[in-house]
């Protein structure tokens, strides 16, 4: 079943190529949706796919790129919505 969900990141996660080492995960996980960076240090994410998919990218997000060090990941479910690929926005 396709769920998607918004999952906030915080710790040392930019600057750090988090949001490049996520998209990679997405791509291989087919999941869609998009990553940014946030103001206060975070980052967002809002991931479409498969339940089973976004278990293993939600761990994946706990450990992050070899370079960040995360202390903190949050996510809830939100409505469903057509992403056609997995973005990095600026």
């Amino acid at each position: 079943m396709l769920r998607h969900l918004s999952i906030t990141v915080s710790g040392r996660v930019q600057g750090v190529y988090y949001r490049a080492s996520t998209k990679e995960q997405a791509d291989r996980l087919n999941i869609k949706g998009f990553v940014r960076n946030e103001k206060n240090g975070d980052v967002y994410i809002e991931a479409v796919g498969m339940e089973e998919n976004l278990k293993d990218f939600i761990a994946w997000c706990k450990r992050g790129s070899a370079r960040a060090k995360v202390d903190h990941v949050e996510w809830k479910e939100l409505s469903l919505k057509n992403f056609s690929d997995f973005t990095i926005q600026r």
